[in-house]
């Protein structure tokens, strides 16, 4: 394949190129590529939401087996959760790059290639971003813009005692799926020909890992069933170590229970081949991108009628800490132990 240096075409060049044709999906975007600096305006009864992330080759990603789109995608998903898990709805899009002599035009058309898929699909607009040479591989920093209507934005101070813990879809999936990957990797690293990586039967746990959703779906079911959630946050970081923060900014203990716990089957499974615990997984393992909210016991039979919930728990008086509940009714104190990429990758 024919492969374009970058130095070709100059920084200008390339982000013409990248940004071309840029489709505008919001109202609120005025003025997007192009200019200075991008305009926008929001209407005056709301908010503005402003996360960022910044990922680094080997450290949250390795290009060995995360293909350039799906690490686009995924960079851009990351940072739609944050806002989705503030209760508002992302808007706009920055995407800033450094890049390492060894990639060609061809990658970073690949890397925007993912960025502009979840833009469309998520209906946000990609209006900027820079880039610049790096001498030690490649990074990425986005930054999304998100509205919320004033006052609505759902903090993870808001949890009150008796409050349900809910949360979305499974948990652990995109950990197993690095698991997964890591250990073909070291497979692949002492194969000499002929290595086809076993992946039978993984699909789901992969998909999570190399290509996660954010829940935007969820946002909607709850606003449709008139459930407004105490306090929310997403599970980039791990169950347990997201409920800590919600314990600590709202000043309550948490009550979770382990046979209530979210797990897909391909995780279990997983995590048994590695012999894992499926519970230390499902509390540690970060990326799935889920949501882990708090809502009023009186709205029980509201959240009944939704799927893709889980109640896993309850919230209490501070006094009475953060534990893990077993089913023969041993108590475990929460630990924020978290399982971050580089953890995974040094092992």
């Amino acid at each position: 394949m024919q492969r374009t240096e970058l130095a070709e075409l100059g920084e200008f060049a390339l982000i013409k190129h990248l940004t071309q044709a840029l489709p505008k999906h919001n109202d609120t975007t005025i003025l997007g590529v192009g200019d200075d600096a991008a305009v926008v305006a929001y209407p005056p009864e709301m908010q503005t939401l402003l996360t960022t992330d910044l990922l680094l080759e080997g450290i949250h990603f390795d290009l060995t087996y995360t293909p350039l789109k799906h690490l686009g995608y995924k960079a851009a998903i990351g940072s739609f959760s944050d806002i989705y898990a503030m209760g508002g709805h992302p808007q706009q899009l920055t995407a800033s790059i450094g890049v390492s002599a060894r990639f060609a035009l061809e990658d970073l058309e690949e890397l925007y290639a993912g960025l502009r898929l979840a833009c469309d699909r998520y209906g946000v607009d990609l209006v900027g971003g820079d880039t610049s040479a790096s001498l030690t591989g490649l990074c990425i920093s986005i930054t999304c813009l998100g509205m919320v209507e004033k006052g609505q934005a759902i903090l993870r101070s808001g949890a009150k005692p008796t409050d349900l813990i809910c949360v979305s879809g499974s948990l652990g999936a995109a950990y197993m799926g690095l698991q997964l990957l890591e250990r073909e990797k070291r497979v692949f690293a002492g194969e000499k020909e002929g290595f086809n990586p076993d992946f039978a039967e993984r699909e789901y746990i992969l998909e999570r890992q190399l290509k996660p959703e954010a829940r935007q779906d969820i946002l909607l079911a709850l606003r449709s069933a008139g459930i407004r959630p105490t306090s929310m946050i997403d599970s980039s970081d791990g169950l347990a170590s997201e409920l800590l923060h919600i314990a600590t900014e709202s000043g309550v203990g948490v009550r979770i229970y382990e046979d209530r716990l979210p797990i897909d089957h391909e995780t279990a499974l997983m995590a048994e081949e590695l012999h894992m615990s499926t519970t230390t997984v499902a509390l540690n393992g970060g990326e799935d991108f889920e949501l882990i909210f708090t809502v009023p016991l009186a709205q029980l039979d509201e959240l009944r009628t939704l799927e893709g919930i889980r109640i896993i728990g309850h919230i209490t008086e501070a006094s009475a800490g953060c534990f893990l509940v077993a089913p023969d009714g041993t108590e475990l104190r929460l630990i924020a132990q978290g399982w971050p990429q580089e953890q995974a990758e040094q092992a």
